[in-house]
C-alpha cells in the first residue's frame, strides 16, 4: 500500500514537472506586443512579421489576423491590441469616439480598380455603402460624368463572381479579388485607377497603422520597424507570397507579384503625410459623415 502511494506522489510530481516545461515554452502575455491586421492587403504588408517576429522594447510583436472590420473594432474598443492596422475611415472614426489609438503612419495606398471590358457600361457595380470603396468610386465617377449604381453586391467577393455573368459589366474591385478576376476573364481590363487624386499624387491614404498611446514613447523603432516590414513586400514579392500562403493568410495562386504592386505598399508616418490624411478624411466626410464619425479627429490623432 505504502509502495502504491509513493508511487502515485512520484507520477503527480513528474506531471507538474512536465507542465511547468511545456508552459516555459508560452510566451507570457505581458512579454508580447499583439499586432492585429485584416485579412486582405494590410497582410501582405506585414507578412515579415508574420515570419519573423521582430522585438520592441525587449518583446515581441505579434501579428494576429482578423477577418473583419467588426472583429477589429471589437478589439479595440477593449483595449486589447498594442498596435492595429484598419481602414484609415474606422481609425479616425473609433478615435472620435473616444477609443485613443493615435496614428503612427500610412502603409497602403492603393487597392481599388474599376474594372470592365472596352469601357464604362452602368450601372456600376459597387459594394461597401458608404465606405472608401464606394466614396472613391463615386468621387471618381463623377468627375467624368453621369452614372448609374448598383448596390446588389455587399462584398468584393460577391462582385467578383457576378463578373463571371453577363449581368455586371463594370464593377469596383479591390485587391486580391482583382487580380482573380483578371485571371479568371481574359476579357476583363482595369478601365480605371480609383487610388490617385490626380497624376501627381502617390495615392490616397486608405489604410492606417494605429497604436497605444504607451507606445508612442518607442515611436521611432516601430516606424523603422513598419518601414522594413513594407519594403519587404514591395521587394519581396515572392518571398511575402510564400508566407502568407504557408500560413493560410491567403489561399494558393490569389496573390502575384502584380497584385501586390497593385496594392501600393509604401509605408509613410503620418507626420510626413498630414496633408493627405487630412485631405482624405475630409473627402470621406464630405460623402458620408458616419464614416468618420460625423467630423475630423482632433489634432492629437497624429501625435
Amino acid at each position: 500500500m505504502l509502495h502504491k502511494i509513493r508511487y502515485g506522489w512520484f507520477f503527480l510530481l513528474l506531471l507538474v514537472l512536465w507542465s511547468c516545461k511545456l508552459d516555459s515554452k508560452k510566451e507570457p502575455a505581458e512579454m508580447i506586443y499583439e499586432v492585429a491586421v485584416l485579412r486582405g492587403p494590410s497582410a501582405i504588408a506585414f507578412a515579415q512579421w508574420m515570419e519573423k517576429e521582430p522585438a520592441l522594447n525587449g518583446r515581441k510583436m505579434q501579428v494576429k489576423v482578423l477577418d473583419s472590420p467588426e472583429q477589429m473594432q471589437a478589439l479595440l474598443v477593449k483595449g486589447e491590441a498594442d498596435i492595429a492596422v484598419l481602414p484609415m475611415i474606422s481609425a479616425a472614426n473609433l478615435y472620435n469616439k473616444g477609443i485613443r489609438y493615435p496614428l503612427l503612419g500610412c502603409p497602403i495606398w492603393g487597392t481599388l480598380y474599376l474594372v470592365g471590358h472596352e469601357r464604362i457600361v452602368p450601372p456600376v457595380y459597387l459594394f461597401g455603402a458608404g465606405t472608401t470603396p464606394d466614396i472613391l468610386a463615386r468621387y471618381y465617377l463623377e468627375q467624368k460624368g453621369s452614372y448609374t449604381y448598383d448596390y446588389s453586391f455587399a462584398t468584393a467577393r460577391e462582385v467578383l463572381l457576378s463578373l463571371q455573368t453577363d449581368k455586371v459589366q463594370t464593377a469596383v474591385l479591390s485587391e486580391p479579388f482583382l487580380s482573380m478576376a483578371l485571371e479568371q476573364d481574359s476579357t476583363l481590363r482595369i478601365l480605371a485607377d480609383l487610388n490617385r487624386p490626380d497624376s501627381l499624387s502617390y495615392g490616397f491614404p486608405q489604410t492606417a497603422v494605429v497604436c497605444r498611446e504607451s507606445l508612442l514613447t518607442f515611436k521611432d523603432s516601430i516606424q523603422t520597424l513598419l518601414d522594413q516590414s513594407c519594403r519587404f513586400a514591395q521587394e519581396k514579392p515572392e518571398e511575402a507570397i510564400r508566407i502568407l500562403e504557408n500560413r493560410r493568410v491567403f489561399g494558393s495562386r490569389m496573390l502575384s507579384p502584380a497584385t501586390i504592386e497593385r496594392c501600393r505598399i509604401h509605408y509613410v508616418p503620418a507626420t510626413e503625410c498630414r496633408k493627405e490624411v487630412r485631405h482624405f478624411l475630409e473627402l470621406m466626410n464630405h460623402y458620408e459623415p458616419r464614416s468618420t464619425g460625423g467630423q475630423l479627429p482632433d489634432s492629437t490623432f497624429i501625435p
